[in-house]
């Protein structure tokens, strides 16, 4: 029980959670404590209770801050009401914007907001609208609203666009000083088909060096990177623009990028047949793909070629296609590129790197920035050996930085926490997998059981649950190494158009050839950051203002961009989210066959194979039994019928519902036919054996099938859920069991004492007939009479 300060993170429930600064564990926030603050302001809460399973609860003691940027949502107006519903669901609450406050806005608008009263207690929070965005449907209107929605930075300052614009529109006599010239060497870029910005270039030629047992056989590599700290320098504008964005962001058919265009496409774009000013990493790689020389100088380049992935792979396929006649000058060296590759990917082999073939997809938009179709993004060779150098020239930047001692950022991928490891290896063993993970994992273990289990039909399951078991990459000044990639030392260099880190390393690079020291500025870090929150190790926030070291500022700068890093995926991810959404809405109702990718305690998440998007179905749409979720085994299990669902399930959904605003897609399970089968033999289950059944039938006469009953569509329905599905099947059993109370009643009548019966019959007699002429009665009815009155007789002589 205690005090603690942190910034409120809110839930779209209500409730919210406390992030405390130095990084103990986040605290519970019940919706009565989040009525008088809001998403993102920063609190002191004092520890209340610990629930069941040891989280904290708190109570709001101060607000220490309020959360200043606008709330992005639309307007509306309710029973004359003019109010905001902010499209973070996080903040949980709608603001309230007085009548004068709207500006030039109208109802269904997408509008920023900035609050003049915070909530409270008895109130909502109340605002005034700053920016009309426009319509929901506007083309582009989910980009606009995303990157106000994860405040990422989109326009930039006057004095970096005057500064931009003062740069010269070619390289200069001048920039060539102090440089290697390579611009007769065949260095070409290899991008995919819609890139716009070249940061990369490459070449490659066979090497042969010395006589004897130490003579060095092999290629020759360099790698050619975009000189962006020639005209990026510390403390300017443009330095401070790209560091407060951090990285670019990439939206389909926008860009957000890090610097302006005039850089990012221009000036430190490798494009063809133009000079351009590179930092260049020369290697020379032996056969066995091992790097055993390299060195960086500056130089000036003139890329002969721009290249697409497609064509060089057509290229390296069919050196005599029509591809290849196009570029016979540059076949000659693309196929010693392939070459070197080749060494590469062996020795990636022998590291025991971690390597998943994984589904990347691509967004294909309409002229209206709608989703057209959704495409797989296959890897081919050329992708590959882009790879491949780029980690080679990674590698060798990490390597020169660890051995000058100078600090930096590292790109760091811890292997799996002592809680990550435990998990995975109840459930390897759960699965009967006789291979396992060691309490100290190498990468290379991961890698056996990929490639032990690649023919499994839960393969795809038991890769991810090894992806998942690994922790997130981070930029870091302490070098722990890359687990994923199986290097001691990695960091980031080839990048620095869009990578504000590559930018440093470049700096750092570039001060270690001239046995100089880089200094980070601390003047340009406002704010103080809590660092990345890493298992088993204390978090803390460290304040630029105050810190003393050098390390300390390296570790603020590295926090910040991964930070920023995060929020470009998230921010992505969102766009792509609302277009799936919108596109999906064109399909409510059809149905599609996927392959479940995911497992949790409320339902499963499926990706559709035709149109790779991802949705939910709810635990409520699997069936009327109960499902219980194993954890170790990651799946759904009903315990009645046994059907088990597990990540890489083959499954056919039907697309019932979509939430464009919470971006999210809900599926129907649409059941097979063997999961039928298992559903009507635990119904035969329920209501006995099959004898028991048969004697049943017996006595009720001929009757439809159960399973006919039950499979039979409704009609006028298309589909029927599991829920219905069970509604029927409890209403056919509520029929069968009248029906055989009412056959076992009229059995029982026909045996029926014969004084009863003739009561019976003589109070039928008793009542007129109706007919047009009156008739003595029957002689069934006068012998019915005359029983009865012979009975009343006995009985009085028995009493």
């Amino acid at each position: 029980m205690g005090e603690v300060e942190g910034t409120v993170q809110g839930h779209r429930d209500g409730h919210g959670f406390l992030m405390p600064d130095d990084g103990q564990p986040d605290v519970y926030l019940s919706a009565q404590e989040m009525h008088a603050v809001m998403h993102g302001d920063r609190l002191r809460v004092r520890v209340v209770r610990f629930d069941k399973r040891g989280r904290p609860e708190g109570r709001v003691l101060e607000i220490l801050g309020r959360r200043k940027k606008p709330i992005i949502g639309r307007l509306l107006l309710e029973s004359g009401i003019w109010l905001v519903a902010p499209e973070d669901k996080r903040y949980g609450q709608d603001i309230l914007v007085p009548k004068n406050a709207i500006a030039n806005a109208t109802a269904g608008q997408i509008v920023a907001v900035e609050l003049t009263e915070p909530p409270s207690l008895y109130s909502q929070p109340v605002g005034r609208v700053t920016e009309v965005l426009g319509e929901i449907d506007d083309p582009g209107m989910e980009i606009e609203i995303a990157v106000r929605k994860y405040e990422v930075p989109h326009a930039f300052s006057a004095d970096t666009l005057a500064q931009a614009a003062k740069l010269p529109d070619k390289v200069r006599a001048t920039d060539m000083k102090h440089r290697v010239d390579l611009r007769d060497v065949a260095l070409v870029t290899i991008d995919g088909e819609d890139a716009r910005d070249f940061d990369d270039a490459v070449y490659c030629e066979p090497h042969k060096q010395g006589r004897g047992k130490n003579a060095f056989k092999g290629w020759r590599l360099l790698v050619a990177i975009a000189d962006v700290s020639h005209y990026v320098k510390p403390g300017e504008s443009l330095d401070r623009d790209a560091y407060e964005r951090a990285t670019s962001v990439y939206f389909p058919r926008r860009v957000i990028p890090m610097l302006p265009e005039k850089l990012s496409n221009g000036l430190c774009s490798l494009n063809p047949d133009q000079d351009r000013l590179s930092m260049v990493c020369d290697m020379l790689v032996d056969e066995a793909g091992e790097v055993q020389a390299y060195q960086f100088f500056p130089a000036v380049i003139n890329s002969h070629a721009r290249l697409t992935y497609t064509e060089v792979a057509a290229i390296l396929t069919n050196t005599h296609g029509p591809e290849a006649a196009k570029r016979r000058d540059l076949v000659p060296h693309l196929l010693h590129l392939h070459e070197v590759y080749r060494a590469l990917l062996s020795q990636r082999a022998k590291r025991g790197a971690v390597d998943f073939e994984t589904t990347e997809t691509q967004i294909v938009c309409d002229d209206n920035g709608r989703i057209e179709k959704i495409v797989p993004r296959t890897r081919n060779e050329a992708h590959r050996l882009i790879e491949e150098a780029m980690l080679a020239a990674n590698v060798c930047a990490a390597d020169f930085i660890a051995g000058g001692k100078h600090a930096s950022l590292f790109r760091v991928h811890e292997g799996p926490t002592p809680e990550k490891r435990t998990a995975l290896q109840a459930y390897l063993r759960a699965l009967g997998i006789g291979m396992g993970i060691s309490d100290d994992p190498a990468p290379g273990e991961f890698q056996a059981i990929a490639q032990a289990t690649k023919d499994r039909p839960d393969a795809t399951q038991i890769h991810t649950m090894l992806l998942r078991s690994m922790q997130q990459a981070i930029y870091t000044p302490a070098n722990s190494g890359h687990f994923g990639l199986a290097y001691q030392a990695y960091t980031h260099f080839t990048s620095p158009i869009r990578r504000y880190p590559d930018l440093l390393v470049h700096r750092v690079i570039k001060a270690l050839l001239s046995s100089k020291k880089y200094t980070l500025d601390a003047h340009k870090m406002e704010a103080a950051k809590p660092l990345p929150k890493r298992p088993g190790r204390p978090t803390k926030t460290l304040n630029p203002a105050t810190a003393s070291t050098e390390a300390e500022r390296w570790e603020i700068v590295g926090a910040h961009c991964s930070a920023n890093e995060r929020r470009a995926d998230e921010a992505s991810r969102d766009v792509e989210a609302w277009l799936k959404c919108r596109f999906m809405r064109d399909h409510l109702g059809e149905e599609f066959a996927g392959t479940v990718s995911a497992v949790t305690s409320f339902g499963l998440f499926v990706q559709l194979d035709a149109l790779y998007v991802e949705g939910l179905v709810h635990i409520t749409e699997l069936g009327g039994e109960y499902f219980k979720f194993d954890e170790v085994r990651q799946e759904l299990r009903g315990e009645r019928t046994g059907i088990r669902y597990a990540t890489g399930a083959r499954v056919q959904v039907q697309v019932s519902r979509v939430d464009l605003d919470g971006r999210k897609i809900d599926f129907r399970l649409v059941r097979e036919q063997d999961e039928a089968r298992l559903l009507q033999r635990a119904m035969r289950d329920k209501h006995g054996d099959g004898r028991r059944q048969d004697r049943q039938a017996d006595r009720r006469g001929p009757r439809k099938p159960l399973s006919e009953i039950v499979s039979a569509p409704e009609v006028g329905a298309e589909t029927i859920s599991a829920v219905e599905q069970l509604e029927r099947i409890e209403k056919v059993d509520r029929v069968l069991k009248a029906e055989r109370r009412k056959a076992e009643r009229s059995a029982k009548t026909s045996a029926t004492h014969p004084i009863k019966a003739a009561k019976r019959t003589a109070r039928g007699a008793s009542r007129p007939a109706v007919a047009k002429t009156a008739s003595a009665p029957a002689p069934a009815a006068a012998a019915a009479a005359t029983a009865a009155a012979t009975a009343k007789s006995t009985r009085k002589k028995r009493t």
